[in-house]
């Protein structure tokens, strides 16, 4: 079946506009233009601000005038993850989408539901002739996925809007109240280069097929840290054969957990059997430990040409440390609220090459005090090897409020278009509530959305039978939103 064809049409078929358009975080100039020129197409006050967030105002429907302003918030940008054999360029070509049953999916590539969805479903309502709703105030923002910079350099004057539903949650039977607080570390150094082993060997180590996933959504599911099991595997070689570290390379983005990391290495000549049975044994207990979780996890070994320089022994001595010292994971669970990670850090990026090496990691917690806990922890592991830290983009998390009027409307709806009892509570992950709910003077806020699995990750894919009711179930909110 045709994804344009799917219900409700409108709002599929404006995803389908929308992921026909590159949109990488800090590269959404073409969808933020989409979608300035659809609300000018609709005859909408449309404003965008000096960094690219865009509001159009929808005025109330007949009856309506004396209900409060809502805004309708969600994001532009998406993540882009492929597989590693998946040949796509992100940067010219649209997201290509086939419908699996009840699902949604992606050709080897991140779908971009996360926020798409709750994009089209906007448009959906501000193109709609025949809904009922109060005044709307529709924010789109940028570049939520990499540091919510869009969100924070938002030009608060054209909202007015009491009440801002945020469409950026991912099971339809959630309903969230608050949401964690972020800081990125990223980590550099330098280190000399010596001449690669004569008569030695080499080798090129890959570890894949992890399912990689949202670094706050699924850090407490068990899932492996490519770049966390490649430092295991080379420290545990290492440590019976003279091995040489000629490159590094794992992960990608600072909030997706590594599915996929790559290392070249050279083994003294007579060393190579040697190698090659440890590496081996200790691939074979990896996946024995992960064979619940990783099923597909896969660790190749193949000889490969021999470089000519390889990273000095005392440093790859000082990375190996650091990696392992360095907290991955869940950090600490909320003693206050069951079942929800409180801290945790995910180690999303290492690489080192040509005498440069670097780290990029995220940690996220509903506290402020433990934020900073886990951050210098990560900080003081690789300042200990001697390298340049830098702590920056960090934002505030979202303090839950169970007394919110909003929430009481959303709760009194939710039976009508779902058959389980919503969860409400509060989320391991970024949402941009907090840094808005500053910015606009305290709104009465609540996000919810349809069943997204896999987001951020080519795994990707969203629930086709959950945005039909997610869709209506906010058709029915707008309905019942409260007098001024």
């Amino acid at each position: 079946m045709e994804i344009t064809k799917l219900a409700p049409q409108p709002l599929w078929q404006y995803f389908s506009q929308l992921n026909a358009i590159p949109r990488a975080s800090k590269k959404e100039e073409k969808a933020v233009a989409f979608v300035e020129a659809f609300g000018r197409q609709l005859g909408l006050e449309t404003i965008k601000d000096a960094v690219g967030n865009v509001c159009i105002k929808k005025p109330a429907t007949a009856g309506m005038e004396d209900r409060q302003t809502v805004i309708l918030q969600s994001h532009l940008d998406m993540v882009h993850q492929k597989n590693g054999d998946t040949v796509f360029d992100f940067d010219t070509q649209g997201i290509e989408m086939y419908v699996d049953g009840d699902w949604v999916r992606a050709r080897g590539t991140t779908l971009g539901a996360d926020n798409g969805i709750g994009v089209a479903t906007i448009m959906a309502i501000l193109a709609a002739t025949d809904i009922a709703h109060p005044a709307i105030e529709a924010m789109f923002t940028i570049d939520e996925e990499t540091g919510m910079t869009g969100a924070m350099q938002l030009d608060p004057a054209p909202y007015t809007g009491t009440i801002l539903l945020n469409l950026d949650t991912e099971e339809d039977d959630e309903i969230t109240i608050g949401c964690a607080g972020g800081l990125d570390t990223n980590t550099s150094g330098t280190y000399q280069q010596v001449s690669a082993a004569a008569g030695g060997a080499a080798y090129e180590i890959t570890i894949k097929g992890l399912l990689g996933g949202h670094s706050g959504m699924d850090i407490n599911r068990g899932r492996g840290n490519a770049n966390k099991l490649m430092n295991r595997l080379l420290y545990k070689v290492r440590q019976s054969v003279d091995l040489q570290l000629a490159s590094l390379d794992g992960g990608s983005l600072r909030n997706a957990i590594p599915r996929e990391s790559h290392a070249a290495v050279v083994v003294p000549g007579a060393d190579k059997a040697r190698f090659e049975e440890l590496a081996k044994a200790f691939a074979a207990v990896l996946k024995e430990e992960y064979k619940t979780v990783e099923t597909a996890l896969t660790v190749e070994i193949k000889p490969v040409a021999t470089p000519a320089s390889v990273m000095e022994p005392a440093y790859f001595d000082k990375l190996l440390r650091a990696i392992y010292a360095a907290p991955n994971g869940v950090f600490r669970m909320s003693p206050d609220v069951p079942g929800l990670v409180e801290a945790s850090n995910n180690i999303a990026k290492v690489t080192a090459k040509e005498g440069k090496f670097i780290t990029q990691s995220l940690q996220r917690s509903n506290v402020d005090s433990t934020k900073e806990d886990v951050a210098l922890a990560v900080r003081s592991a690789f300042e200990n090897m001697g390298c340049e830290v830098v702590q920056a983009g960090g934002y505030p998390g979202w303090k839950p409020n169970p007394e919110s009027p909003i929430l009481q409307v959303l709760l009194s709806l939710h039976g009508k278009h779902f058959e389980s009892s919503p969860k409400v509570g509060a989320i391991h992950a970024g949402l941009e509530c907090g840094i808005l709910g500053s910015l606009l003077k305290g709104p009465d806020m609540i996000s919810f959305g349809p069943t997204i699995r896999g987001a951020h990750s080519p795994n990707e894919c969203v629930r086709i039978s959950s945005v039909e009711k997610f869709y209506a179930f906010l058709l029915d909110i707008l309905k019942e939103i409260p007098k001024r």
